[in-house]
């Protein structure tokens, strides 16, 4: 089986611009959650927001690329290179901005001249779901494959095990992978709060109190390679990819199945694949999304399936929830404890629920890492991460 290793990591968050600025505030225990207002139509709540006004996708796709390559000391146009980026929303936050202008063009006689309903149609057609991976493939001068998977709140896991297919079985050496989200608009928002999923002052992840999700924009891509290739041009690796469990509950549109069997099912999956036992595993990132099931849930699982000693924390506390982007931070985060060997903190924690072992920022001796994603539609992602060997 060729080895797949990380080369070059590209991430932002409400935590930073950059890798290094969200990981040391997130080390130290900090939160980008703060109270915003983006829309007048809407309240004040806890958001995990970049700036001050919502992110713009294209933007936020092009900085995260821009600086995975230039941590990988690789320059464009990289033909060879396969791309698969993901997101859960894509442009969802421009096609309501183009609704609201078409609504208002059609109720003000006039507004809406030929030129400007074709222009709309040209904006639209380059705010299609999966473009967004095009308009990477184009930033970088890739002419192989591109793929653009939706998955939820799995997407981002879902594009590195899919990137890392690609380069195990022999069709691309490297891909740039990940997902990027900007879920801060009216719909989402609203969505969410009908559903009685957004917590009203701030995540707490596996808190006896916790109240919900905050939402969160961010983004995190990731240059891989075989490692072959990455050792031949003498590449810094952050970790290798050894497995990937997926899988899908079957059971309902936003509820997770209660007994957590097809997310078991995808962590054996990712051990049996990576030649791994629960034993191995020195930390665990969890999905933690602070909602009251999914924590709970998650908790059954790992007390299931893994030693009492073994370290887990959530990074949502301190980044909110960034959706289809989330599974990426986590693997960001991840080879970031690795490389550091300092385990990242469940920002947001002051009285657990669960008996997990969940932790402080603190040195450890970290060699394997296991990261979770669990999405809407019971999409179950599960990645195992290790030093190179």
């Amino acid at each position: 089986m060729v080895a797949v290793v990380v080369t070059g990591i590209g991430l932002v968050s409400a935590l930073g611009k950059n890798l290094e600025d969200s990981w040391q505030q997130l080390i130290a225990g900090q939160s980008g959650i703060r109270w915003h207002q983006p829309f007048p139509e809407l309240q004040a709540r806890p958001l995990g927001m970049i700036a001050k006004q919502p992110a713009q996708m294209r933007v936020l796709t092009h900085s995260v690329v821009t600086s995975a390559l230039k941590d990988a000391g690789l320059f464009p146009p990289l033909p060879d290179c396969g791309v698969v980026i993901g997101s859960s929303r894509s442009y969802q936050g421009l096609w309501e901005q183009m609704a609201r202008q078409m609504h208002r063009g059609v109720g003000n006689k006039g507004d809406a001249t030929p030129s400007s309903v074709s222009s709309s149609l040209e904006d639209w057609l380059e705010t299609l779901p999966h473009m967004n991976a095009i308009a990477v493939a184009r930033q970088i001068g890739a002419c192989g494959i591109v793929l653009a998977p939706m998955a939820a709140c799995a997407t981002g896991i879902w594009a590195i095990a899919q990137a890392a297919l690609l380069i195990q079985t022999g069709q691309c050496q490297r891909v740039i992978a990940g997902a990027v989200e900007a879920p801060i608009t009216p719909l989402t928002i609203t969505g969410f709060q009908q559903m009685g999923a957004l917590a009203k002052t701030g995540a707490y992840p596996f808190d006896l109190h916790r109240e919900g999700l905050v939402l969160g924009e961010g983004g995190a891509v990731f240059v891989l390679e075989s490692a072959h290739l990455a050792y031949e041009r003498q590449a810094r690796v952050y970790g290798q990819i050894l497995g990937f469990g997926l899988t899908c509950d079957a059971y309902h549109a936003n509820a997770p199945e209660p007994e957590a069997k097809s997310a078991i099912a995808a962590v054996k999956q990712c051990l049996d694949r990576s030649h791994l036992s629960a034993k191995d595993i020195d930390y665990i990132h969890a999905h933690g999304t602070a909602t009251l099931l999914n924590d709970r849930i998650e908790s059954i699982l790992i007390q299931r399936l893994f030693p009492k000693t073994v370290a887990v924390s959530s990074t949502k506390g301190a980044t909110g929830h960034t959706l289809g982007a989330s599974g990426a931070l986590g693997v960001a985060f991840s080879l970031m404890a690795m490389k550091q060997q300092i385990l990242p903190p469940c920002v947001g924690l002051s009285n657990p629920e669960f008996d997990l072992n969940l932790v402080t920022a603190r040195q450890s001796k970290i060699q394997r890492v296991l990261c979770f994603s669990f999405g809407f539609g019971g999409q179950n992602a599960v990645i195992a991460l290790a030093q190179e060997s």
